[in-house]
């Protein structure tokens, strides 16, 4: 092997290529668009993957709204049912109140009738065997009267008067009495005047004091509708 210091000779020279430093540059551009390629790939990826997360952060945030706005819906709908319910139920409860009461009324008043059906007809059997029951009734009035005069007039239905005259003369010896039949007065009934005044012992007067006071006003004697 030969050592060169300087110069190779020629002979040992086969070919020579002309050094081409075009290719260099191209080499260098490719290589750089290349990274330049992968940049922009990285770049695009890396945007892409920010958008994703975007798209994704804005999924989520929209689903969370939209999420807390139907609960709140749901929450202000359940809300207004429930008050409108509890309207609904108060006024219900209101009527079922007024009904119930109305129908108590009707049933108080129902008994009540029926209690002074049930007095009218014990009433009418006390005096058909008792003739002694207008006694009570004459004593009280007479009672009332005396204080201002010790005379007084006594109507009575004539069958009374057959059984009280000789026990009210005997009761009352010291009152001068006038006993006066009258066939318009009712049996267990009288009408009692002195100085004056007027006190209606008719049976019929006093039926309708003592139902008044249960608040009805049923008369004594039941009309009867011709046919």
């Amino acid at each position: 092997m030969r050592n060169y210091t300087r110069f190779i000779p020629g002979e040992e020279i086969d070919a020579v290529e002309q050094w081409n430093f075009g290719a260099v540059d191209t080499a260098a551009q490719l290589m750089a668009a290349q990274v330049k390629a992968r940049e922009e790939a990285s770049d695009q990826v890396t945007n892409d993957a920010l958008r994703q997360e975007g798209y994704a952060e804005g999924f989520v945030q929209g689903h969370a709204q939209a999420t807390l706005e139907a609960q709140r819906q749901i929450t202000d709908f359940i809300a207004n049912q429930g008050q409108e319910t509890a309207r609904s139920f108060a006024q219900l409860f209101v009527s079922v109140q007024a009904q119930q009461a109305d129908a108590e009324q009707v049933v108080a008043r129902g008994v009540l009738e029926l209690a002074c059906e049930l007095a009218r007809q014990v009433l009418r059997r006390e005096l058909s065997v008792n003739p002694h029951a207008l006694q009570p009734v004459i004593r009280e009035a007479l009672g009332l009267l005396m204080a201002e005069s010790k005379t007084a007039l006594i109507r009575m239905n004539p069958v009374d008067i057959d059984v009280l005259e000789d026990v009210l003369r005997s009761e009352f010896s010291g009152l001068s009495l006038t006993l006066l039949a009258d066939a318009t007065v009712a049996r267990g009934g009288c009408l009692i005047e002195s100085a004056g005044t007027v006190v209606d012992g008719t049976i019929e007067k006093r039926w309708m004091r003592a139902v008044a006071n249960l608040g009805l006003n049923p008369p004594w004697e039941e009309s009867v509708v011709e046919q």
